[in-house]
C-alpha cells in the first residue's frame, strides 16, 4: 500500500486503487496515438497489482506505523507465479504485459536464488511465446509496456504527492511513441502534460484514500480493522492543456 504521513495521521491508498488511477490515465490517452490493443492493455494497467492484498499480509513497520510499499522486504516467486497464472484468466495479452512488468520489477534481484533466476528465464520465454502466437512485430510490444509504465508512473506521482512545487516539471517517463513526458502542477492545482498526450482538453481522474488517526498499531489484526472502518477521501485532479 502506499502510505502519506500527514499532520493528523496517515493517508493511506491501496496499490488496486492506485492501479485504477493509472487506467483512467490510460482511458484518457489520444485515440489515434494509441499503443496496440488499447482496450486490453488498459486492463492489464487495471489489474497489475492484484496481487496486493493490503488485508491479508503484513502492513505493519518494525515501530508499527503502516508499511509503505517501498520499505517492503519483497515478494515471493510464489506470490509473483500466481500473479501469472491470474492473469492467464483475461487473456494472453493481458498475461504478456503483466509478465513484462513482473520482468522489470525483479530483474534486479537475479542472481539472488536458483527459484527467481528460473522463474525470470521463464517469463522471457512466455514473453517470446505470446508475441509470437499474437503476431504482434516487438516494437508494438514494447510501445504498449511502455504506455502501461508511462500511466503506471504517473499514477505513482500523483499518489505518493510527488508533485513539483512553484509550477517545476518533473518527467513521467518516456511514451510509447518514445518522446519524454513531464507533469506540471499549476497554483490553482491543475495540472498538465507537456506535450500533451490526451483526447481531451480537460479531464478530472480520482483515487479513493483511508484516512488513519491512529499512528502506530500493534498488530496487523488492529490495522486491518482500523483500515476497514476508516473514513473514505476522494482525491481528485483536474487534467488541462496549457
Amino acid at each position: 500500500m502506499i502510505v502519506n504521513l500527514e499532520q493528523d495521521g496517515w493517508q493511506v491508498i491501496y496499490h488496486r486503487a492506485h492501479a485504477l488511477l493509472a487506467a483512467q490515465l490510460a482511458g484518457q490517452w489520444r485515440r489515434k496515438d494509441a499503443p496496440p490493443r488499447l482496450y486490453e492493455t488498459v486492463a492489464a494497467i487495471s489489474h497489475h497489482d492484484d496481487l496486493e492484498r493490503e488485508w491479508e499480509g503484513n502492513e505493519l513497520t518494525r515501530a508499527g506505523t503502516p508499511l509503505d510499499f517501498t520499505l517492503e522486504q519483497g515478494t515471493s516467486v510464489e506470490q509473483l507465479s500466481e500473479q501469472i497464472e491470474s492473469s492467464r484468466y483475461r487473456g494472453r495479452w493481458v498475461t504478456l504485459m503483466t509478465s513484462m512488468h513482473i520482468s522489470r520489477l525483479t530483474e534486479p534481484s537475479r542472481g539472488t536464488s536458483k527459484e527467481l533466476d528460473k522463474f525470470l528465464d521463464e517469463q522471457l520465454e512466455l514473453q517470446q511465446q505470446y508475441q509470437k502466437e499474437l503476431e504482434i512485430p516487438k516494437e508494438d510490444v514494447d510501445a504498449a509496456y511502455a504506455f502501461m509504465q508511462w500511466c503506471d508512473r504517473l499514477s505513482l506521482i500523483l499518489c505518493q504527492q510527488k508533485l513539483p512545487e512553484d509550477e517545476r516539471a518533473l518527467e513521467v517517463s518516456k511514451g510509447p511513441d518514445g518522446k519524454r513526458y513531464d507533469v506540471i502542477q499549476f497554483r490553482d492545482n491543475r495540472v498538465t502534460i507537456r506535450p500533451w498526450p490526451f483526447e481531451d482538453e480537460e479531464f478530472t481522474v480520482n483515487v479513493e484514500t483511508c484516512k488513519l488517526s491512529q499512528v502506530k498499531f500493534d498488530s496487523n489484526t488492529e490495522l486491518r480493522e482500523a483500515l476497514q472502518q476508516a473514513p473514505i477521501e476522494v482525491l481528485e485532479w483536474t487534467f488541462e492543456k496549457r
